[in-house]
């Protein structure tokens, strides 16, 4: 879709980007939007957690303003479904994600219809203007626009297994974006995608343990400098429950103090100061 030369990338980039070998730079590397994907890069290095990478993507998404993102994904005949998760994943306007999933429309999107048989990212309107759409996929697109999605730019992420996973980026405005934008997109897609990909099968081999909601907020607490008995004030519950989880946190960190655990903690994305 994109006429792109290989460039010679500087810098220490994460490994999981280098993943991708067809991957290839525009040769004018220099121009409007490839410092900000660069610095995107850069944001996301020592990144483990989905959330806070979802939220560095949705920030260098605003700045090619599109301001609305979602990220759906799927393993085997499962239905993609475009519903709000904890964490996060779509940042579409709530209102349009519920009128989604009112109408059912994951059953007849055109945006996932027309990723399950394209390889290369797509402007929202090839899909709109596909002369075999139905009645109802045409609907789609008008409601759609109603609630100011209006124009837009999928990334079709296909993988072993039949997986298939879909990078979609919306914005209020109808004007068609230029293919340097379009590409960087979809580079900041993939990225994303093979980076959660990494993190779970980190999460499985053990190197990134897993703390529940509470431990993080005890050891947040910690790295502020606050005893126990603050914590507890804090989040209400007695010092001896905050001692029970910083306990558990320095063993799922294998580490033997509650400062050298928050230090860890931090330099591994699991919390942040």
């Amino acid at each position: 879709m994109h006429s792109v030369e290989a460039a010679e990338p500087t810098g220490t980039y994460p490994f999981s980007f280098l993943l991708v070998p067809l991957m290839q730079f525009p040769k004018s590397i220099e121009e409007a939007h490839a410092a900000e994907f660069y610095q995107f890069l850069e944001k996301t290095q020592g990144i483990i957690r989905s959330p806070k990478l979802f939220e560095l993507l949705c920030s260098f998404a605003r700045i090619l303003e599109f301001p609305w993102v979602a990220y759906h994904r799927q393993s085997g005949g499962e239905i993609l479904k475009m519903v709000r998760c904890n964490p996060p994943v779509v940042s579409y306007p709530d209102e349009w994600q519920d009128h989604y999933a009112k109408m059912g429309y994951d059953r007849i999107d055109p945006i996932i219809k027309k990723s399950r048989k394209q390889a290369d990212a797509f402007r929202w309107s090839e899909a709109h203007n596909d002369m075999s759409k139905t009645e109802l996929e045409r609907r789609f697109f008008e409601e759609a626009a109603a609630f100011g999605l209006r124009s837009g730019v999928s990334v079709p992420l296909h993988g072993p297994g039949g997986s298939f996973a879909i990078m979609s980026f919306a914005r209020p405005s109808s004007c068609e974006p230029e293919n340097k934008m379009v590409t960087y997109l979809k580079f900041a897609a993939v990225h994303f995608h093979l980076s959660v990909a990494d993190f779970a099968k980190q999460r499985v081999a053990g190197k990134y343990p897993e703390l529940t909601p509470r431990e993080r907020e005890c050891i947040l607490w910690v790295a502020r400098g606050k005893s126990s008995w603050d914590i507890g004030r804090i989040l209400g519950i007695s010092d001896n429950t905050v001692n029970f989880h910083i306990k558990n946190i320095t063993r799922k960190l294998d580490v033997s103090s509650r400062t050298v655990a928050a230090l860890k903690a931090a330099s591994l994305g699991i919390i942040e100061l």
